[in-house]
């Protein structure tokens, strides 16, 4: 079990929430299935390609630079954040499929499960994804090493 704490931007995570949650809710008014299906891409290529936040390149070029929005590194680890983005990415596969079968009030519940996941995240601090990222740890599955800090509530992000 790792007990190693790394630094996490959670700036670099409440930019990336802030834009799945505008992007979705986008998609939805317009009924922009494709919309949908690009936020999907992106969540599962951050995921698994770059181990980033999707929309990590948006804080990096535009966000950063011209100090809309500056750095907030604290002690976390990045693996429960990276699976929270990936659940949701999965979640999107479902709705993306559902809507394109037909399905839209399964796919548009769906999609809107996931805006309220990460709204929580993004204004709450409360990450779920993170949260079952830990309790997966606790029952000692393979591949769930990062440990929650102490005297963090999994899932609530660290002071």
């Amino acid at each position: 079990m790792s007990s190693v704490i790394r630094k996490v931007d959670y700036s670099v995570l409440r930019s990336n929430q802030a834009v799945i949650i505008g992007l979705l809710l986008a998609a939805f008014v317009v009924d922009a299935a494709w919309v949908a299906g690009f936020v999907t891409l992106v969540m599962l290529f951050g995921t698994f390609v770059t181990r980033k936040a999707g929309f990590a390149p948006i804080y990096f070029r535009v966000l950063k630079p011209l100090g809309i929005i500056k750095p907030d590194v604290i002690d976390d680890n990045p693996e429960p954040h990276l699976f929270a983005q990936g659940f949701g990415g999965v979640v999107m596969v479902i709705a993306v499929f559902a809507l394109s079968a037909g399905a839209s009030v399964l796919g548009w519940a769906l999609v809107w499960l996931v805006v309220f996941l990460a709204a929580l995240n993004l204004f709450v601090g409360f990450c779920v994804g993170c949260m079952v990222y830990y309790w997966l740890n606790r029952l000692g599955l393979p591949g769930f090493s990062a440990r929650a800090l102490p005297g963090v509530f999994p899932g609530m992000r660290p002071r």
